[in-house]
């Protein structure tokens, strides 16, 4: 390719991202009194982040980087007139009205490891044991990972606990590199993360990852093979690798190391997101796995690849069809709601794959 055409492919991205938005306030100004009636959902959202607290306690954490964890829990409340696949975001000037926007209404930090687990085996007890890990993609704000796992908790109808590992994403369209090498250095404690919660009385941890979470979770997905716990004593569930920003011969050696999995693992492609187009052209026009035409070549590693490039996406790079579209986020909550494995809930998979056609 012309090396026009890749500076203007790489600038289109820089100009587009993942997330599409500017990191804004997670906490705002004092929140508007709202009757119950006209919120649709309120969710506790759990966080183990690498990234540092912010200087602003309104941002709660920045994209910086910290070598170490850290813990929190942010309620946030989803409005009335919400429609699923979408997140109702206040821009600047506008006030916090929880009965139009999606509102963190409170923030608990805990400055200590046990603490939070603490805190976590309580809401996991009370919840049926069900843990659902959300790893988030390049390009994406605090308040833009916790607002998108709100959305998908509350679209798919999740029962279970949400758990947000946030790694330190710059949120700049420009930190495409400060971005991998961030997601590079949080393979470790997404380990930490997984063993903490296998630990909290769990008894299925599903992970849903998105864009360049997939590679951080692939990455630590091999590294518990290494050392002999690759399904975290039996307890981890699904795993949903949502439009994977993962160079595909990568990917390969990341499936050898860690063999044919026990749950599924669901791929979700599609050939017309054009963000992981760019990304490819980047890595040197190498094809990435949300976007490799041959899904019988996956598929013998053991995964189940659902094509996506027929399902419509609200987001113009169609990089975000896992949550954006309505049909598709009901029918993952639905997956993750199952518990039996490949067995009696191989149809909704099924289904997820025919929604694709």
């Amino acid at each position: 390719m012309p090396l026009n055409k890749i500076f203007t492919a790489v600038l289109a991205l820089f100009l587009a991202g993942c997330a599409g938005t500017q990191t804004q306030e997670l906490l705002g100004s004092t929140i508007v009194a709202t009757p119950v009636t006209e919120i649709a959902g309120n969710h506790s959202i759990f966080i183990a982040t690498t990234r540092k607290k912010s200087d602003d306690p309104n941002k709660v954490f920045d994209g910086e980087r910290s070598a170490t964890l850290n813990y929190a829990r942010v309620n946030v409340t989803v409005p009335g007139i919400h429609e699923t696949g979408q997140i109702e975001r206040r821009s600047r000037g506008k006030s916090n009205d929880p009965a139009k926007y999606f509102m963190a209404s409170e923030v608990v930090g805990y400055d200590t490891a046990p603490k939070f687990s603490s805190a976590l085996s309580a809401d996991i007890a009370a919840r049926g044991g069900r843990v659902m890990v959300f790893v988030h993609g390049y390009n994406t704000g605090f308040d833009d990972a916790v607002y998108r796992l709100t959305q998908i908790v509350h679209d798919s109808g999740y029962p279970g606990t949400p758990v947000l590992f946030s790694w330190a994403s710059g949120a700049k369209t420009t930190d495409y590199v400060y971005d991998k090498e961030s997601a590079s250095a949080a393979r470790d404690q997404l380990e930490v993360t997984l063993r903490m919660l296998a630990q909290t009385g769990a008894r299925r941890i599903d992970i849903v990852a998105h864009s360049m979470g997939t590679w951080v979770t692939m990455e630590t997905l091999r590294q518990l093979a290494i050392t002999g716990d690759r399904d975290l004593g039996g307890k981890l569930g699904d795993v949903v690798l949502a439009s994977p920003d993962i160079d595909v011969d990568v990917f390969k050696s990341q499936m050898r190391r860690y063999g044919k999995p026990d749950k599924p693992f669901i791929l979700l492609l599609s050939d017309d997101d054009r963000a992981l187009r760019l990304s490819g052209l980047i890595a040197g026009s190498q094809p990435r796995v949300g976007d490799y035409k041959d899904a019988a070549d996956l598929a013998s590693y053991g995964v189940t690849v659902v094509d996506l490039s027929k399902i419509k996406g609200t987001d113009r790079f169609n990089h975000t069809k896992f949550a954006d579209n309505p049909a598709l986020v009901k029918m993952i909550g639905q997956r993750l709601r199952e518990d039996d494995g490949f067995a009696s809930d191989r149809d909704v998979t099924d289904r997820i794959g025919l929604l694709g056609q």
